[in-house]
């Protein structure tokens, strides 16, 4: 009780861990790219979400598992420095951190990008300023505040998947013509149900993968949030069911309401469909829910990287204290700082560069996700040795075999994306920094 009265406070309510836990696994690539997506695997696309959702589940009870096996931890990093030593846990936590700072970096220059939509004739940094310096203030006048944002971000996101959903019921329910023919359910399979005769079906494993980056962000939160020994679980088992509902059932809408051989690459279908049924601001309604997406990914990234650099700098750093409010507010200021170099860098380079450096980060992701399975394995052995303490509440079904079949399902992922022209590159970039990353490390005597 005394280190925990000394480090944060808790209060994160089960509310908003919950939305946040949701808000992780919902992003601008269902909502941007799902288009992309259904044109590589077609129909076929619920499957590969299906089966992807069951690998992150399985990933996310591991999570669990470790975080309330010790809640007092302020980062899930903390369990691959204890479980996996010092050296992976350094080179682990400064990939997570700068990973997170380059999301950030990325979404605020997107910001300007959306709101362009409305405001040609400005300049698009004022704009990412003003976010910059908002959502900085929300990280560090409290938790709650934090929480509180985040919760009306994700409710934002929900609300147009829930309107999706209602949208292709009450079509298909009612036969309704659109510019597109009638709306039937037998839409969804009567146009084939695999595209490109399976040709493309991974490359579609790929995209679904990567639509669900974020969603261990929970765990960055167990150390402020109250009753972890109860919310954290619930958080992490209705994870399932809240990817059957929202992805497989916006998916669903779409390609029941138009054919899915109608969307494409570089097209939001959900901005497809809402034209399609006489939604005369549809682009703006959609621009508007990838707008607070972006903003809950920078808001996310800042509570993140504050409390990574936190752990990572240690009790004697500066970056390593807590303010009155039991926040680290020095680690959220420099990383504050870093990220707010993207409004001065993309008056000099293109957002290409910063695209080509996020998906090196999201390549690296790959690797602390099987990093976090392989520690769970050394966590249950030491549990059994009696090493650790056994915890109740949550657990990894079948493992340590679930661990091993996750492990190669993401280890395939990051083969396809080496044998990917598109992400070939980056993905070396990504070995390159864990080789230098981890060459720092024994150099430092980590």
């Amino acid at each position: 009780m005394a280190e925990e009265q000394q480090g944060f406070a808790r209060t994160l309510s089960h509310r908003h861990v919950a939305m946040i836990a949701l808000g992780g696994t919902i992003g601008t690539g269902l909502f941007l790219g799902a288009g992309s997506s259904i044109e590589k695997a077609g129909p076929a696309i619920l499957l590969v979400y299906i089966i992807t959702g069951l690998f992150v589940f399985a990933m996310m009870r591991a999570l669990g598992e470790l975080l309330i096996s010790d809640d007092s931890k302020p980062v899930f990093i903390d369990f691959m420095t204890q479980y996996l030593g010092k050296k992976a846990g350094f080179v682990l936590g400064w990939t997570y951190w700068i990973g997170w700072i380059v999301i950030a970096m990325t979404e605020l220059t997107a910001i300007g990008t959306y709101m362009h939509y409305w405001f040609p004739s400005m300049p698009t940094w004022p704009w990412e300023l003003l976010f910059l310096v908002v959502l900085y203030l929300v990280n560090v006048i409290a938790v709650k505040a934090f929480g509180e944002a985040e919760f009306w971000f994700s409710m934002i996101k929900v609300t147009a998947i829930v309107a999706m959903i209602l949208t292709g019921l009450i079509l298909a329910l009612g036969q309704v013509h659109t510019d597109m023919g009638k709306t039937e359910f037998s839409t969804l399979w009567s146009h084939g149900l695999v595209a490109n005769h399976g040709k493309t079906l991974l490359a579609a494993f790929q995209m679904a993968f990567f639509s669900f980056l974020g969603v261990e962000f929970v765990g960055v939160t167990a150390a402020e949030t109250k009753d972890p020994l109860q919310t954290i679980p619930r958080a992490v088992n209705s994870i399932v069911v809240r990817i059957l509902i929202f992805y497989i059932g916006a998916l669903s809408a779409i390609m029941i309401i138009q054919p899915w051989t109608n969307y494409m690459a570089g097209e939001s279908p959900f901005v497809q469909v809402f034209s399609g049924i006489g939604v005369q601001s549809a682009a703006a309604l959609i621009n508007f829910v990838v707008l607070t997406a972006a903003a809950s990914a920078i808001n996310s990234a800042f509570f993140t990287t504050g409390r990574m650099l936190y752990s990572l700098a240690g009790p004697k750093s500066r970056y390593g204290q807590l303010n009155k409010h039991q926040i680290p507010r020095n680690a959220i200021n420099i990383s504050t700082l870093i990220v707010g170099l993207s409004v001065v860098v993309n008056y000099f380079f293109p957002t290409d560069a910063f695209s080509l450096i996020s998906s090196t980060a999201s390549a690296a992701f790959l690797i602390i996700y099987m990093a976090l399975m392989v520690t769970h394995v050394v966590y249950k052995k030491q549990e059994k040795a009696g090493k650790v303490a056994r915890v109740a509440g949550i657990k990894l079904p079948f493992a340590p075999y679930s661990n091993y079949l996750t492990i190669a399902f993401l280890a395939l992922i990051f083969v396809l994306m080496l044998l990917s022209k598109a992400t070939m590159f980056t993905t070396i970039l990504a070995i390159v920094w864990l080789l230098v990353m981890t060459a720092l490390a024994y150099i430092k005597k980590v």
